[in-house]
C-alpha cells in the first residue's frame, strides 16, 4: 500500500538558522555550524513559515514514510547540537588492574587521541582517535570518568562507541570479566535551567 501524501513538521527555535539546498541541511546556531547530507532519502522540504519546516513525501511505501520521522529527528539533533551540544560521560570499570587513560591532542589534525593502558593487565596499548569536533577530558571531581563533548550527536556517540569497542574482553567469560569503559550518562553541555 502506498500513502498518497505524508508529512512531518519541525519547528525551528529562536537564534537558529536552517538552510536546505539539494537535500543538504546546514544548521547554524550559537555553538557553531553543522551540515548533514540527506541526498540518499527521497523527501522534499518546504518552508511555509519563517520558523517551520515541512518534510513531505508523495506516494511513499511504508518504509519511505518511516524515513520521514528519521529525517525530522536528524535535523532536530543538528538543532540541539548547535544550541545545547552533546555530552557523554564514560566510566572505567575494573576489578583488579586499574585502567590508565592518557589524552593528547594531535598537532597537525587537531583531533584528540585516547590511549588506554593496563586494560586487564595487558601490555598492549589501545589507541582511539576521536571524530572531528569531539573534545575529551577527564572529569575533575569524579575519579575514573571521561567526558566527551561536541556539537554533532553522531560524532560524539561514535567516539564513545569506539572507546567502548576497543576495550572488549576476549577469550574470557564476559559475565565475570565486566572490565571496560562504558557510557554512564548522556546529556547536553548546556544544562537545562529550572
Amino acid at each position: 500500500m502506498r500513502y498518497i501524501h505524508s508529512q512531518e513538521q519541525l519547528t525551528i527555535p529562536e537564534g537558529v538558522k536552517v538552510h536546505i539546498k539539494t537535500r543538504v541541511v546546514t544548521v547554524e546556531g550559537p555553538r557553531g555550524k553543522l551540515t548533514k547530507n540527506l541526498g540518499h532519502i527521497a523527501v522534499s522540504f518546504s518552508h511555509p513559515e519563517a520558523n517551520i519546516i515541512n518534510i513531505e513525501l508523495h506516494h511513499g511505501a511504508r518504509k519511505n514514510v518511516a524515513a520521514l520521522r528519521t529525517v525530522r529527528t536528524l535535523i532536530n539533533n543538528l538543532i540541539i547540537g548547535v544550541t545545547k551540544g552533546f555530552k557523554y560521560k564514560m566510566r572505567y570499570v575494573y576489578a583488579h588492574f586499574p585502567i590508565n587513560v592518557n589524552l593528547d591532542q594531535s598537532k597537525e589534525t587537531g583531533l584528540w587521541n585516547v590511549e588506554i593502558r593496563n586494560f586487564l593487565g595487558e601490555k598492549i596499548i589501545r589507541n582511539v582517535t576521536m571524530q572531528p569536533g569531539v573534545d575529551v577530558e577527564a572529569s575533575k571531581n569524579v575519579k575514573d570518568q571521561l567526558e566527551l563533548t561536541g556539537n554533532s550527536l553522531e560524532n560524539v556517540s561514535q567516539s564513545a562507541a569506539d572507546i567502548q569497542q576497543v576495550c572488549r574482553v576476549r577469550n574470557k567469560d564476559i559475565r565475570k570479566f565486566l572490565d571496560g569503559l562504558y557510557v554512564s550518562e548522556r546529556g547536553n553541555i548546556v544544562e537545562a535551567s529550572g
